[in-house]
């Protein structure tokens, strides 16, 4: 899978994802981030106007608490039912 780099401004949270966040686990995040430079990639959908977040709503609340104004992410197919 090929890694991007999205503005953060640029991922719509769905409603369904932010109420996962756990703010400790995203400041703990955090920390390591800084500790060590690296972060998985998140996993994005691209809908048309926006990308989506398919996974990794604390390392997106990580970067944005860091004041990171881009992220990795791995672009992803909308699932088809």
């Amino acid at each position: 899978m090929k890694t991007i780099v999205i503005d953060v401004d640029k991922i719509y949270v769905p409603v369904k994802s932010a109420k996962n966040a756990d703010e400790a686990r995203a400041e703990a995040m955090a920390e390591e981030f800084m500790e060590t430079g690296k972060i998985t990639p998140i996993r994005v959908r691209d809908d048309g106007n926006r990308y989506v977040l398919v996974n990794g709503v604390n390392r997106l609340a990580a970067m944005k608490a860091l004041g990171e104004k881009t992220i990795a992410a791995f672009l992803v197919r909308a699932v088809q039912h």
